[in-house]
């Protein structure tokens, strides 16, 4: 057998070239297969066709055609964000060209824990953290896998820089990486306050600051996995500053607003916060994984930096090397700024935000067409992309029967949220190619499903 050939160097592309026509025909030809926004069958029929495609997974010899073979099982059991009828989640269709900037980030496979192995990419991510911190209001950023990273490292910051006894206050609607930092940093137990609203209440959260001692950290939300709300950030931010408190805000899911003219003002409070989580990965449209964590003060992000040796020696950085170690708790790290920084210049703010605002108004859209319907309910109109809505008159269990046979047949992909005491039916809106078509199929699957 030959010596197989490498994805970079000089005949690199050369190397890949026919090997991106085999796998986009096995997505194609996968895609055809499955017909829809998720395999029909539900999980056993799914193991099943992936364990016969895959086979051996180590055998004595190798298959030429696995490639191929198994890009076509996963694109034909996939769950399609591209589908207009897979909307249960924050799992967007990524944009073309950003995944094809992924290709490039993976076939020239920078590491960015030391500049000798990512000199450019190091670059690149500098100042694209800088201009999107900007954008936000704050000072710096760095790239983290998603909300859930940048969560824990704002908790980091935050014990770094007021001990190790400082007590996290979030409300019960905040994303559940939250908690979960606390304990994984051996913080005491976080205060968490009651939603009845969805929202963090700044009333019980300046009664919680005035009866707490030492040192806090508010984490607000600024849209919400459940139903897409936004905390008061304003009010919150103001009572933090009374109280002198640190403040953090997960903005993973509604940061990119601040790209859009139309939709900004959502976001005032922002430029008040400590830390700010952002991912593209949703309202970005990006592959996974893009995320951020902004800084007001750069300086807290040398609570992060390590030395070793062999990637960061002292006289390597006297003499002029970056030190890279201090950007990250990880230390091999592909260079997911590429596709960012692609996406970003391509399209410039203004293209950004006409995709945001397509789909916010693909949810308003869908809203009036619930309110209109006789059969269903509407949760509430939306802030975001998220609209909750369910059969009228229906039972919690058939509101979950409804969504699991959609599902099992591989019809359509609906989320789940319990909102006012019921369950609810989520669709969260990410896709901009959906048509008015589109919803008014979604809604009359979900009314069709109903169990008599």
């Amino acid at each position: 057998m030959s010596t197989p050939p490498l994805a970079s160097g000089p005949h690199g592309p050369d190397a890949l070239r026919p090997l991106l026509d085999t796998v986009l025909g096995a997505l194609a030809t996968g895609t055809a297969e499955r017909g829809g926004p998720l395999p029909a069958g539900g999980p056993d029929a799914v193991a099943a066709r992936v364990a016969d495609a895959l086979g051996e997974v180590l055998p004595e010899h190798g298959d030429p055609d696995a490639l191929r073979t198994l890009v076509h099982t996963l694109a034909a059991g996939a769950a399609d964000p591209a589908d207009p009828l897979c909307a249960a989640h924050l799992h967007c269709p990524p944009l073309a060209l950003a995944t094809a900037a992924d290709l490039a980030a993976g076939a020239l496979n920078p590491s960015l824990d030391s500049w000798d192995q990512a000199p450019a990419a190091s670059a690149l991510e500098a100042l694209v953290t800088r201009a999107l911190a900007a954008r936000l209001g704050l000072a710096d950023a760095v790239v983290t896998t998603g909300a859930t990273e940048a969560n824990q490292l704002a908790l980091l910051l935050a014990r770094e820089a007021h001990g190790a006894h400082v007590r996290l206050i979030c409300s019960a609607a905040a994303h559940h990486s939250l908690p979960r930092a606390a304990w994984l940093l051996g913080l005491p137990d976080p205060v968490v306050l009651p939603a009845p609203n969805g929202t963090l209440d700044p009333a019980a959260l300046d009664a919680a600051l005035t009866e707490l001692t030492g040192p806090l950290l508010v984490a607000a939300t600024a849209g919400t996995t459940d139903a897409g709300l936004i905390d008061p950030l304003p009010e919150i931010a103001a009572r933090c500053a009374a109280h002198r408190v640190r403040l953090h805000i997960d903005a993973a899911y509604g940061g990119p607003l601040a790209l859009s003219d139309r939709h900004r003002d959502l976001l005032t409070g922002l430029d008040a916060a400590h830390t700010v989580a952002l991912d593209l990965h949703k309202l970005g449209w990006q592959p996974v994984a893009t995320g951020f964590l902004a800084v007001a003060d750069p300086a807290e992000l040398d609570a992060l930096h390590q030395r070793a040796d062999y990637l960061n020696a002292d006289d390597d950085t006297e003499a002029g090397l970056p030190d890279l170690l201090g950007r990250s708790t990880r230390t091999t790290r592909r260079p997911d700024i590429l596709k960012a920084a692609v996406t970003l210049r391509t399209l410039g703010r203004t293209g950004l935000a006409d995709l945001i605002d397509r789909v916010l108004d693909l949810a308003q859209d869908l809203a009036d067409r619930v309110e209109a319907h006789p059969g269903l309910e509407l949760y509430d109109r939306p802030t975001l992309t998220t609209v909750l809505f369910r059969p009228a008159h229906a039972s919690d269990d058939t509101v979950a029967a409804v969504r699991r046979t959609l599902l099992h047949e591989g019809r359509a992909v609906l989320g789940r949220a319990r909102a006012d005491g019921r369950l609810w039916l989520k669709a969260t809106l990410l896709n901009p190619h959906t048509r008015p078509d589109d919803l008014a199929h979604l809604l009359k699957l979900a009314e069709g499903n109903t169990p008599a």
